[in-house]
């Protein structure tokens, strides 16, 4: 059975100062979140990204060993657009992410390293609102985040990582869901729109390699019908908007 949506979303918690996004690929965060994280980053909050792979899979005409490579330029300079520097890659493979202790305990330690407030992930649900497949890339991964926010602040649980110099971090208070069909809060993105728009643009050879339509038309197309979308649904309805569904720890 399909869970009901949510008709009004709640302001998103604005009492923190770090956040960690863990999703699995290059482009996942473009593909609407950057809007938010762009307006974030204007307030002088840190942001800090993990990638489980470098998207080496993610090109049929380029093979891995070219594409990885690529696709993580690609995704350095967007981060740069919306104001983000540091980018971390756990080095998974794209395409078979395995959900399991070894995945948990990587985003764990990087849960550790960074200590943010506030985690962000992708929707880690099988379906994306409801009809079309997730990949298992994606749920592995943002199960494993939700797992892993509990997983860092428990010093029982990987004491590798409290040896190799990761003390536990229990500050996460909350997990935000990125593209989840059931959101709970929202982030007025207006001024962050254009910034999100040249973000997912710095993905040019994925983009180019998805599909024939001009590239900024295609990004344009894709991102700002969807935010305004979600601002119906958050504030005076006028402004663009990003949605999350929170899980408060």
């Amino acid at each position: 059975m399909t869970e009901p949506t949510i008709s009004q979303l709640q302001p998103m918690p604005d009492d923190w100062q770090r956040a960690l996004a863990v999703v699995a690929h290059p482009d996942d965060l473009e593909y609407g979140c950057s809007a938010a994280i762009a307006c974030w980053t204007d307030a002088g909050r840190e942001v800090a990204y993990v990638l489980a792979t470098r998207g080496e899979a993610g090109i049929d005409t380029l093979d891995p060993e070219r594409c990885g490579p690529l696709r993580e330029r690609e995704q350095r300079a967007s981060a740069r657009v919306v104001g983000v520097s540091e980018v971390e890659f756990l080095d998974h493979r794209d395409g078979t992410i395995e959900y399991g202790p070894a995945l948990r305990r990587d985003i764990a330690a990087a849960i550790r390293r960074h200590r943010p407030e506030l985690v962000i992930t992708l929707n880690h649900r099988d379906t994306w609102g409801g009809t079309h497949w997730n990949t298992p890339d994606h749920v592995a991964v943002g199960r494993a985040t939700l797992d892993a926010a509990g997983d860092a602040g428990n010093r029982w649980i990987f004491p590798e990582l409290t040896e190799q110099g990761l003390e536990p971090w229990d500050g996460v208070r909350w997990v935000a869901v990125a593209g989840s069909q059931t959101p709970t809060h929202a982030v007025d993105a207006a001024d962050g729109m254009e910034r999100a728009v040249r973000s997912l643009l710095e993905h040019r050879a994925y983009i180019e390699a998805l599909t024939d339509e001009d590239p900024e038309t295609y990004v344009r197309g894709f991102l700002i019908p969807f935010a305004r979308e979600t601002g119906k649904r958050f504030g005076d309805g006028d402004r663009p908007a990003v949605a999350f569904e929170v899980f408060p720890r």
